[in-house]
Order: structure tokens, then sequence, then C-alpha cells
């Protein structure tokens, strides 16, 4: 994965440097107006449906709905930021004769305090904070008996100090932090057990009891890098660019984990939106199972990159 987290970070870099003629530029104050508090906060809710009476290529009728809720509080005054967000999203399909599955599904907190000691300066000192979990269950369709993620199972929590470059703090940051601390919780006593997303199994005796109970925190201390980047491609279409790279000190120093998303929103009109996406990650705690010869038996296939796509239609109110 180094070499994937190489090929990621330059991707990011290319992008913050690539300006060709064709780009939306949008003009942007830079006069400073004084201390100032910031508040919006954005609904959106995205539906898709398909139904079929006697077609005769056959389909399955089917509804989805995907809700996607942010607020954002920001402070900025000549040599202090405080950004600070709440993000939800969750999403349900539908099919005939099926049970409603869920699509999507993240709670997230983000708080982010910097001071610069010249305002001219394009550096800041930086205290980052990064909470996100999920609301539901997770299940590995169509088994519904035996839940792989519940709420905070996992839970990620991440915590330290560093230095951002953001000449507009708006579009762009660049963020180093040499000392992060990274804990994953995993607040299920049989996910727990089974050594889920990490943390240290339990240990079992011969016909199966539980000796020690697995541990429900791991706690890494590592190195943080991120990547923010919000670009207008045309005047109603947004590009944004989120990579974070993180590599724990103590367990296998060099092997990153790598959060990337690639977002680009399309703007009809004050209502009107659609936006396509795609999200890569890949974390070496999290290991897969291949079954076995054995009924039942599983042997764990170490880690695996997951990634996600996903477009939407819908509408937005911003408020």
């Amino acid at each position: 994965m180094r070499t994937l987290a190489l090929l990621i970070a330059l991707f990011g870099f290319n992008m913050l440097n690539a300006q060709p003629d064709w780009l939306y530029i949008e003009e942007e104050e830079d006069d400073y107006k004084g201390p100032e508090w910031v508040q919006k906060n954005k609904v959106a809710l995205d539906i898709s449906e398909a139904v079929f009476v006697n077609w005769n290529e056959g389909g399955t009728n089917s509804i989805s709905g995907l809700v996607d809720v942010k607020s954002v509080v920001n402070y900025s005054d000549k040599y202090y930021v405080w950004n600070n967000d709440a993000h939800l999203r969750y999403g349900l399909n539908m099919q005939e004769e099926r049970e409603a599955r869920k699509t999507d599904d993240l709670f997230e907190l983000n708080s982010n305090l910097g001071y610069t000691p010249n305002e001219d300066s394009d550096w800041f000192y930086m205290a980052r904070l990064n909470f996100r979990t999920q609301l539901s269950n997770g299940y590995n369709y169509p088994n519904k008996d035996n839940p792989i993620s519940k709420f905070m199972a996992p839970g990620y929590l991440f915590f330290g100090g560093g230095m951002e470059y953001g000449k507009n703090k708006k579009n762009l940051s660049l963020y180093f932090s040499p000392l992060t601390l990274k804990a994953t919780f995993v607040f299920d006593e049989t996910l727990a057990n089974s050594g889920a997303f990490g943390v240290t199994p339990a240990v079992f005796d011969d016909q199966g009891n539980v000796i020690t109970p697995g541990e429900q925190i791991r706690r890494e201390f590592g190195v943080l890098l991120t990547n923010t980047y919000k670009r207008k491609l045309v005047k109603n279409i947004e590009v944004t660019n989120q990579l974070s790279l993180y590599s724990d000190y103590i367990n296998n120093f060099g092997n990153v984990d790598i959060d990337w998303r690639l977002d680009f929103d399309f703007k009809v009109n004050s209502f009107v939106r659609a936006n396509f996406g795609t999200h890569l990650r890949y974390d070496d705690d999290i290991k897969t199972l291949e079954e076995t010869d054995v009924e039942g038996e599983f042997d764990e296939a170490g880690a695996k990159v997951q990634w996600k796509q996903f477009l939407g239609v819908g509408v937005a109110f911003d408020f």
C-alpha cells in the first residue's frame, strides 16, 4: 500500500497545482472584515425508483433514498480560525419481496483550531479532532443474523496537532501532523471478541469459552497528512478532493492507511442538484476472512482496498 499511497498523494498534489485555462475562476475577497462567525446548514434528499408493469425484459420494482445533512459553524479573525462541522448521511434501498437494505451510513464530527502569529502568513499552527461512526447495524447481505458492524463498532477518533498551509482556507488546505492519536472503538462484545477492526481478540479455551474478553479500544500514535481542495470546474460544477494518509509509529510504521474522496457537485438551480463521487479506503487493521474446506471456519485473508461509488439526483436546501 505504500506505492498506492504515494500515487494518491501525487495525484492530490497535481490537482492543487493544475489550473487549466478552461477552469472557472471565482473572484475572492481578501480584505479583512474583522472577527466573523459564519454558520451554514444544508439538507439534501436524493430519491430514485424503478417500476415495471408487464415489462417483457423483466425487472424488479425498487426505490432508494438518501438523506444528507450537514451543519458548519466557523470563526475567523486576523490570527485565529476555528472550523466546526457535523455531517449525517443515511441511505436505504427497498426492492420488491426483499427487506430494506442500508446503502450509506455516516455520522461525523470535525473541529479544527488554528493560530498564525503573522496575519500575512499562509501557515497555521493547527489542532484537529475528527470523530466518525455509523448509526445502525451493518450486514453482509442476505445474512441478517450476524451484524458485521454497529453503532460505535467501529467508531474512530483522530486527535493531534501540526502545521497547516491554507492560503485560502475555504478552498485549500494541506495539513501535516507528526503526532496524531487514532483510537478505534468496538463497543460490541461479539465483535470485540472476534478481533474486528484491529482490536485485540478474546482468548478462548478448548470448549469455546471466553478466558480473556476482547479489547474494545485500540490506540495508535502516528503521523497524519491530509489534503482538501475545492474548485469550480465551470459555473455550476464544483469538485472536492479530500485525502487522508496515516501511518502508526509502533505497529508496522510505513504501512499507510488511506481515506480518499473525490466528489463532483452539479447544481441545476437553487434547489435541484446532482452529485457523483467515489470513496476509497484502506486500513491494514481491518482484515477480511475467507472460507475454508471446513464448514463454518474461516482463515484471515489480510486487509483489502475498500471502494464505493455513488450517483444521486435530488433536492437540496441551504440555510
